[in-house]
């Protein structure tokens, strides 16, 4: 039987995309394509939701959809922790609500070894650039990113002159610089300074191809799990690598 998928956030960019890879995907069909001006209720019906709209829009179908009995694949970016916890804490049982603050799998690799690094180097930062069209910033990415460092570390990072602004945001004790810049899809480098030496970890979007597998992933993870999953890291079997194997 085909997993029904509705799809929220349908006219831009990533929901085009979204919609590209039901309809090319065997065991997948498009339920409903909705907008913000769409009611939820075309959803109902689906199996799964897969949200790649703005986070006004997020915030009320994400429980709504789980409400309904839907799973749910979350893509919009300003899901920080906070807001993770307050679904999570009602996701019903059999239900599932994954996070993906970004479906190439090269930048989920690029963040889990960001994390791994990041124990051992005492001045870190982000820079982060995205296409002209992107309004929000930070990038969820490089939230994430940070916030998975910060989380790694057994003391927390203290930037030098953290206070002035072309310091950057401060996310989880790390700077994050962000461009919003005509030409690039996604680029994110973590920046890491030790005694006498720099590694940089980068990783570069050259087409939204390289979300393609990652959102096939995350849909089928989606019907097979319960529960809260944030980011494709156990999907992919990364746990040995991020030390909780």
């Amino acid at each position: 039987m085909e997993t029904q998928v509705a799809v929220l956030g349908a006219s831009g960019r990533m929901g085009s995309l979204v919609e590209r890879i039901i309809d090319s995907t065997e065991g997948l069909a498009l339920h409903a394509g909705l907008t913000s001006a769409t009611p939820l209720e075309e959803m109902l019906g689906a199996d799964v939701l897969v949200d790649v709209s703005h986070l006004d829009a997020s915030e009320i179908a994400v429980p709504f959809a789980l409400e309904h009995g839907l799973d749910v694949v979350v893509g919009t970016s300003g899901w920080d922790e906070q807001r993770i916890a307050s679904v999570a804490a009602v996701v019903p049982a059999g239900r599932a609500a994954v996070f993906v603050p970004n479906f190439s799998l090269g930048s989920v690799l690029g963040t889990a070894l960001a994390s791994v690094a990041g124990r051992f180097f005492d001045s870190i930062e982000i820079l982060e650039a995205h296409h002209d069209k992107k309004v929000d910033s930070p990038s969820g990415t490089a939230v994430r990113t940070a916030e998975r460092i910060a989380a790694a570390r057994e003391h927390p990072l203290r930037p030098p002159n953290a206070g002035q602004e072309a310091r950057g945001q401060q996310v989880a004790g790390v700077p994050i610089h962000s461009m919003r810049l005509r030409g690039v899809v996604a680029d994110q480098q973590v920046v890491l300074g030790g005694a006498g030496e720099v590694l940089t970890i980068r990783h570069e979007t050259i087409s939204q191809e390289a979300y393609v597998q990652g959102i096939r992933l995350a849909i089928g993870h989606a019907r097979s799990s319960q529960g809260t999953t944030v980011g494709l890291d156990d999907v992919l079997g990364l746990g040995e690598l991020l030390g909780r194997a």
